[in-house]
């Protein structure tokens, strides 16, 4: 009766235990939603609403064309704004459940008559699925460990600067929606494994297809999983659970996927997705083994029936490898091999190699976005193997993938952030259970315990006569140091969230000696002129990285944009900067281009101008046309980048640097013009115009546009103004008005 009766005093204490513990959870949760999504609305706060970016700017439109012409329209729209004069079949060539979400939104909102622009869903998206994020974080991790884990994993995902990066207000990209997608369908993957049940294996599919829909990065699960399950096979862990679990989500999730216009058949015909069917397949092998294995007793059967499974394994690898290689399967693309290799996108693609966030990240700017957390990953993952349940085995492969993959790409740091912070998450919880959970109760003796005293005091009022680790100073020590790390850990994240990653693209700011902040608002002034004194038709060529705000912002259509889909017009319109105006101009003239946009960042000391990005633009025309781009003539005889008067002819005379340098002495005194850019002087001759003349420049001379003049205006003979042939150059008078030729050389 003794014992029965403190086994029912138990659970009525583990009763009330729980009981409180829920609502805690709840208001703990609660608060790391709100933390999450207020950190990420300094921009809105210090700037306005506004979007972010370039991509999210094609986004904006795109939810816009879902919102006013509906989802059938949305799916079949031609953008005749991009691409000049290819244009883009866009509702066919992108990841819709971005703006599909959105659009739900929208249309909820106003059912509920709540009248909700639909830029400031756009704008606010991000921080609303970042609380979102923070709940799949906390569930996964709490299958790995236990709840306090996982609240922990939650508070640091809320408020980590490398997933900040991509989640603040304004950044309307995919990634807003895609990291909670990634988070929740691996979450109910770990659900599915441990539980052997079809519905969270069916659940985890539909996520998956989720996922598809809204981002090009669906193909890290695609490959996660299965090679989760690979291990698994490998270490000896087949289960029927195992096998339930992934063939229901595998099924549903292929069949689903391919529902997706821009994906398709590639779930079953490129490269990239035949790992997953290979091991779709495997898992079918393995299930039949082992069905005969328990109905045939023989042990010659046994040892025939792996053999032969053997011979099937080889043959559908070769199989594989010669449709592979007679390309009815697609092979790997150019930038799945830039994952893997660093060099090769420099070496076959320079488009990819000159987008800043694709280069090799360096240790400050891991400690920069991870802080604390990145020294307790492999910590994380030491104690991971300690167990190595299933699904420690899965964060482990988390961790080996998402950091090789980081390594090449600074701008995957945002796919190994979640492992990163389960892992630190699992460390600091390990670390407070050594110290002060359940198992330190051992230390505790026993005429110390007082019922009054909550636990944790009694380990702190007991730890005095005990020796070793868990004295009462150690205690104070590791608690206080944690709560240091921690806290220096949240300033960190808020300093670098409010002042690295909440400014948009389109609005700059600086402070000012007198500590006040001057902002610069000349990308919106010039795409306002343009939208205001241009016709409505009327074709800017810029480099890609400004083609979506130009479409998004003026409304005017471009030449290339940000999807960098046609490498050839790219390259096109980068051998026109990188040309004389004699060679310039035909291109211009063909593509139909009325003005040209440029970034000249000389006068504000702007380092991301189109002077420092023009050495891509060379290399990217270089790689369609080597005989007339030679990137070394570019540089002076000593190998120098140099924009001054030491600058080379070939630099001099290229329609880039014309346009950049045209008209900069003006804003200097006589002989002291300086490219605060670059570090060096302005060139003392102002360079002369024949073919383009200066339509507006923004206040502070950072976006300069140019239009292109009619062949009637300067005359049909090009040759005139050539300032190549050296031989036959004579002074040319540049001319006064619109309409008067310049003389004849």
């Amino acid at each position: 009766m003794g014992e029965s009766a403190k086994n029912s005093t138990k659970k009525v204490v583990n009763s009330h235990e729980k009981d409180w513990k829920i609502p805690l959870k709840v208001l703990i949760l609660f608060c790391i939603i709100v933390t999450s999504a207020s950190s990420r609305l300094f921009s809105v706060i210090r700037y306005e609403s506004i979007i972010h970016e370039f991509d999210p700017w094609f986004n904006f439109r795109a939810t816009k064309v879902l919102v006013e012409q509906g989802f059938y329209n949305f799916l079949n729209w031609f953008d005749e704004r991009s691409w000049y004069p290819l244009g883009r079949v866009a509702g066919g060539t992108l990841y819709p459940g971005l703006m599909v979400t959105s659009g739900i939104i929208y249309k909820a909102l106003h059912f509920l008559k709540l009248d909700v622009d639909i830029r400031d869903i756009c704008v606010l998206l991000a921080p609303a699925f970042s609380g979102l994020t923070a709940i799949a974080t906390y569930y996964l991790a709490r299958e790995l460990k236990n709840d306090a884990c996982g609240l922990l994993a939650a508070a640091f995902m809320g408020i980590a600067p490398g997933y900040t990066s991509r989640s603040v207000a304004g950044s309307y990209d995919n990634e807003a929606i895609a990291i909670t997608l990634l988070m929740s369908t691996f979450a109910l993957w770990i659900k599915a494994v441990k539980t052997g049940a079809s519905f969270w294996g069916a659940c985890t599919g539909l996520l998956y297809f989720y996922m598809v829909t809204a981002w090009g990065g669906y193909v890290f699960i695609t490959n996660m999983i299965p090679l989760h399950v690979f291990v698994l096979l490998l270490m000896g862990r087949y289960t029927s659970k195992l096998y339930i679990a992934y063939t229901s989500y595998y099924v549903i999730g292929l069949l689903s996927s391919m529902q997706v216009p821009f994906v398709g058949f590639q779930p079953v015909s490129t490269s990239e997705h035949m790992a997953a069917m290979g091991v779709f397949g495997l898992i079918q092998l393995y299930a039949f083994y082992y069905y005969v294995k328990g109905l045939v007793s023989s042990q010659q059967f046994q040892t025939l029936l792996r053999l032969a499974l053997g011979a099937l394994v080889v043959g559908a690898s070769i199989g594989l490898f010669f449709l592979s290689s007679s390309g009815v399967i697609a092979p790997w693309t150019g930038r799945f091999y830039s994952l893997w290799d660093t060099n090769y996108a420099k070496i076959h693609i320079p488009i990819i190699a000159s987008v800043s966030e694709h280069q090799p990240p360096t240790w400050s700017s891991l400690f920069f976005d991870l802080q604390l957390l990145i020294w307790l990953l492999p910590v994380g993952v030491y104690l991971c193997f300690k167990e190595l349940r299933n699904e420690h085995v899965f964060i482990i492969i988390y961790a080996v993938m998402g950091t090789y993959f980081c390594g090449v790409m600074v701008r995957l740091i945002l796919t190994l952030t979640p492992c990163v912070c389960i892992a630190a998450a699992v460390s600091i919880s390990t670390l407070l259970d050594t110290y002060f959970g359940p198992d330190a109760e051992e230390s505790v003796p026993s005429g110390k315990t007082t019922k009054s005293k909550p636990r944790l005091f009694q380990y702190f009022l007991s730890g005095t006569s005990n020796v070793g680790i868990y004295n009462m100073l150690s205690r104070i020590m590791v608690l206080g140091s944690i709560t240091y790390f921690l806290v220096l850990f949240v300033y960190h994240s808020s300093w670098v969230t409010s002042n690295a990653y909440s400014s948009p693209t389109v609005v700059l700011s600086t402070v000012l000696n007198d500590g006040s902040l001057m902002y610069i608002d000349d990308f919106r002034e010039v795409y306002d002129w343009l939208r205001r004194n241009t016709p409505n038709d009327a074709k800017v060529m810029s480099w890609w990285d400004y083609g979506y705000q130009i479409a998004g912002m003026a409304d005017r259509p471009t030449l290339v944009d940000n999807n960098t889909w046609n490498n050839t017009h790219i390259a096109t319109v980068g051998k026109a900067m990188s040309s004389n105006e004699e060679a310039a101009y035909p291109i211009l003239r063909k593509h139909d281009v009325d003005y040209i946009l440029i970034i000249y960042g000389g006068t504000l000391g702007f380092s991301s101008d189109d002077m420092n990005k023009f050495l891509w633009m060379i290399r990217i025309s270089q790689g369609l046309w080597p005989e007339d781009i030679i990137e070394r003539n570019f540089f002076t005889r000593s190998g120098e980048y140099r924009t001054d008067d030491a600058a080379s002819p070939t630099m001099r005379e290229s329609l880039m640097y014309k346009m950049s340098y045209h008209g900069a002495w003006k804003l200097f005194p006589p002989g002291q013009g300086y490219d605060r850019s670059r570090g060096q002087k302005l060139p003392t001759k102002d360079p002369q115009l024949f073919t383009i003349e200066e339509a507006f420049t923004s206040m502070h001379h950072l976006v300069r546009l140019y239009k292109v003049k009619k062949p009637d205006t300067f005359g049909r003979d090009l040759k005139q103004v050539s300032l190549f042939e050296e031989g036959k150059r004579k002074k040319i008078r540049r001319p006064t008005k619109m309409n008067e030729r310049p003389l004849r050389a």
